[in-house]
């Protein structure tokens, strides 16, 4: 499929490929058997340049664009889900709100460390009872007597990367006077502020880390308040935005993996005297399997090249991620039925492949709240608790 690339991306592209294949393929099984967390691997990636791919040279990174980040995890999690999830958190969800809100001081301290994966980033903002509703967060921020910083309590859910994290984009209600999205902050945490309560034990993406975090009267500077007080959903909002084009390049990296295990698999094995990619019910299943791929990976690159041109993805990209994370559930399903008994059992990675693509439709937004941000855009409506 030509995308009509620059060098720069193809190049880009190229090169996760191979260190894909090369240093993931290999290990993903059983990374997934042993709920293993590569961290090593993520410093051999921030050598590449993959751990801040679309992060400017003068902060550490590769200085590429977006839609090269975008390449980069679709190759990634077409090798392992789990590997991807954590590069997309990293970049799209803490590098990237620091470079957009951060102020000049805040960027030189906290962006080249993650860009260079010398740390490795989270962002902190469901609670147990705040997961889509993200405004109803009860983490609490109250200023120090001394006015020098905040003292922050609470406890968040299911935060990717939350283990191995240095660096935590965290939100919290500033003014318990207001309710809903106002009134909420976001912080810049370190991990010495959080406490891991517990790691999550999960369907799929066994090689990715999710844990529950507690700060327990976590005291930081003033300079750790990341943009304006108050204008922490914003912020989070924005992140979102991104974050679900990530999230649809995920899907599409697990979808293409289970598409082409079922194409090879089709032209090997043989039933009735014939291979059965010569059954048309076959040919029809692998000709639907690339079509859709194909045209989730446009709508990514679409939704990225919008980010990309500062122009508005909020549309964009939920239906980027609405439809790729379908297709991902879809064309994993359909490879192990092409692949028959042995698509069912752990000596082939359809299984894995199956497991890691239901949660594309989940987390940065379940599909439902994808069709509502979807229908606003269309409709000229805006979320009334949004600041």
């Amino acid at each position: 499929m030509d995308l009509g690339l620059s060098p720069e991306q193809r190049e880009i592209q190229g090169l996760a490929r191979e260190f894909a294949v090369a240093e993931i393929d290999p290990h993903a099984a059983a990374w997934d058997r042993e709920r293993t967390f590569p961290r090593e691997l993520f410093a051999r990636l921030g050598e590449l340049g993959l751990m801040g791919v679309c992060v400017p040279e003068e902060y550490g990174g590769a200085g590429a664009d977006f839609i090269a980040y975008v390449l980069v995890l679709e190759e990634l999690s077409r090798a392992d889900a789990g590997v991807g999830v954590t590069v997309a958190v990293h970049t799209s969800a803490a590098t990237l709100p620091l470079l957009m809100f951060g102020s000049e001081a805040q960027r030189r301290r906290f962006v080249p460390p993650l860009a260079r994966g010398e740390t490795i980033g989270a962002f902190a903002l469901t609670e147990p009872g705040s997961g889509s509703d993200a405004a109803a967060l009860r983490t609490r921020a109250e200023r120090l007597p001394d006015g020098a910083g905040w003292r922050i309590d609470g406890g968040k859910q299911w935060i990717t990367n939350g283990a191995a994290a240095g660096t935590i984009l965290l939100f919290a209600r500033s003014d318990p006077a207001q309710r809903g999205a106002r009134g909420i902050s976001a912080f810049v945490l370190d991990a010495e502020h959080v406490q891991v309560a517990r790691h999550t034990e999960k369907l799929g993406l066994n090689s990715s880390s999710t844990v529950d975090l507690v700060v327990d009267g976590a005291e930081v500077a003033a300079d750790r308040l990341l943009h304006e007080e108050g204008r922490g959903f914003a912020v989070a909002m924005a992140t979102l935005d991104g974050g679900r084009i990530g999230i649809a390049a995920q899907a599409v990296g697990i979808a293409r993996a289970a598409f082409e295990l079922a194409r090879d698999y089709a032209l090997q094995r043989e039933q009735f005297g014939r291979r059965i990619a010569e059954f048309q019910a076959i040919q029809w299943k692998l000709a639907d399997m690339a079509t859709e791929i194909d045209a989730a990976r446009l709508l990514t690159l679409r939704a990225a090249w919008r980010r990309q041109q500062g122009l508005s993805h909020t549309a964009e990209g939920a239906q980027a991620k609405l439809f790729a994370s379908a297709v991902a559930q879809r064309q994993t399903s359909e490879a192990i039925q092409i692949l028959g008994g042995y698509g069912y059992t752990k000596e082939f990675p359809a299984e894995r492949y199956y497991r890691d693509a239901k949660v594309t439709e989940i987390y940065e937004g379940t599909s439902e709240i994808q069709r509502l941000v979807i229908a606003r855009e269309l409709l000229g409506l805006r979320e009334r608790s949004e600041p």
